[in-house]
């Protein structure tokens, strides 16, 4: 136990005032539950005002979420903080970062790419940048939590030193220092930070303590669950990498099962079935491809982990891949996949994917969510357009994206179409009348692709339709008039 430490914390007293840097998916659902936990007095929301992201400063202050898509009581609670609706004002987005020196705590929500995964150097600009912030303006008793998935070894080792630099303290007997990272997703962001269990691990017992103290009164069903700042940062990548994991299992099942002219869900119900004391047989869902921010990069983090951290070489198989790499491989490839299926569904009714109009249907990578991170939309589209296709997108939560043209009119993106393309599960997607959409498209036989299993092949190919799906070994070759 870190008896200065611990001295300098009940000197400091409770955690009252508390800074959340990054006003993302993450930082913001943590800063108005923190606002609204009676304990704390204060939260500081910070966040830069740049070009691409300032613009959420305005909003939260106004009581509006900047984040579109489904997300249950977000927006409600925003309005409750900012005093919006009556009540206290507990809450403020700044882009003043001096505001750091009032806070008794500041956690880090900022994402963590990969430029290149192929070697395994992490974009940590925007972290470092953070971070360095935090340390301009640190005073002592604050604890520091960084949320946002790191490689093993980032805590101790990159944070640790860039804090001690910039504020002249030592952690561990100044500042406290914590990892405790997010466990969110998209469409149940408020839901996953009550309820799930927080992990919190400190470069040492009072750090880990303190971090507790922050995360335990935002928990309704969730426990905190103790241990060191290394073991977080490995419990976070290793959760998501098993997670993308069985998504690739899932997927390269569904592809046996097309060849093999069955029905993947069939199976799935099958394996899934088998349950009992010891048993586990469950099995994620197949798709068009793997996105968001998480799972495309965190396998990443860990394998550079192992070199990161390893006291000792790794005994592993010689020459052989890394299961969880391969795994990743297999998810990326999946978009690629679609392309085929698109193509072989075009030839069978003589047509050519050059030239052909592709109507996409979604480009968040998740249903009903206007996330579009690392979305396979964009690999699927990119591959079309490199073959010749005219593409039109549409989804009903993403506004806007980089460079590509977004309509929010199904029935425009539809006009006209050869192929109807699935892409993401949005519940818009599932009420898709199959007659309407074979008169929108003036084809004789349009063509379907679906990557998300949404609709009812039978129906589609009563219309008219040539149907191929991920996994639908037993529609895939269906006969047709022609």
């Amino acid at each position: 136990m870190n008896g200065k430490l611990q001295q300098v914390f009940n000197e400091r007293g409770p955690i009252k005032t508390i800074g959340v840097i990054g006003m993302g998916y993450v930082g913001i659902p943590a800063a108005v539950l923190f606002a609204d936990a009676s304990e704390f007095d204060f939260v500081y929301g910070f966040q830069r005002d740049s070009k691409s992201s300032g613009y959420k400063i305005a909003m939260l202050n106004a009581g509006v979420s900047p984040l579109k898509g489904e997300e249950p009581g977000l927006e409600e609670l925003i309005a409750k903080v900012v005093g919006k609706v009556g009540g206290t004002r507990k809450f403020e987005c700044t882009a003043d970062f001096s505001k750091i020196a009032a806070c008794d705590a500041v956690t880090l929500a900022i994402q963590t790419p990969f430029a290149n995964p192929k070697d395994l150097i992490p974009n940590f600009t925007p972290l470092i940048e953070g971070i360095r912030n935090v340390g301009r303006y640190l005073t002592p008793g604050t604890l520091v939590v960084l949320e946002s998935t790191i490689t093993p070894g980032t805590t101790m080792g990159m944070a640790r030193e860039i804090l001690e630099e910039e504020s002249g303290l030592v952690a561990g007997e100044d500042f406290g220092l914590a990892h405790a990272p997010e466990r969110v997703m998209v469409g149940r962001l408020l839901k996953n930070i009550r309820e799930h269990d927080r992990i919190v691990g400190g470069i040492d017992d009072v750090c880990t303590r303190r971090a507790g103290e922050l995360y335990g009164p935002v928990l309704t069903k969730g426990s905190l669950i103790p241990m060191s700042a290394t073991a977080a940062e490995v419990t976070k990548t290793a959760e998501n990498t098993f997670r993308d994991l069985q998504i690739a299992a899932a997927n390269q099942l569904a592809l046996y099962c097309e060849v093999m002219g069955i029905n993947f869900y069939d199976v799935r119900t099958g394996v899934d079935s088998l349950k009992g004391e010891g048993i586990t047989r469950a099995i994620l869902w197949p798709g068009a491809g793997v996105g968001g921010h998480c799972l495309t990069k965190d396998t990443y983090h860990l394998e550079r982990g192992v070199s990161v951290v390893a006291a000792e070489p790794l005994d592993y198989p010689e020459g052989r891949e890394s299961l969880f790499v391969l795994a990743r491989g297999i998810n990326d490839f999946m978009p690629a996949h679609m392309l085929t299926l698109t193509k072989d569904a075009l030839a069978r009714v003589g047509k050519d994917i050059r030239g052909a109009k592709i109507a996409m249907l979604g480009w968040a990578f998740l249903n009903n969510s206007d996330d579009a991170r690392n979305t396979p939309s964009e690999v699927y589209r990119d591959l079309c357009l490199g073959e010749g296709a005219e593409v039109a997108v549409h989804d009903p939560y993403v506004l806007t994206y980089r460079g590509v043209p977004i309509s929010q009119d199904v029935d425009a993106v539809l006009e006209g179409a050869d192929v109807v393309a699935i892409l993401t599960g949005h519940s818009q997607y599932r009420g898709l009348d199959p007659v309407r959409c074979c008169v929108l498209s003036g084809q004789v036989h349009p063509v379907v692709v679906d990557g998300r299993n949404i609709v009812d092949p039978d129906a589609w190919i009563a219309e008219g339709f040539v149907y191929k799906g991920i996994g639908r070994g037993d529609k895939n070759g269906h006969p047709f008039g022609v």
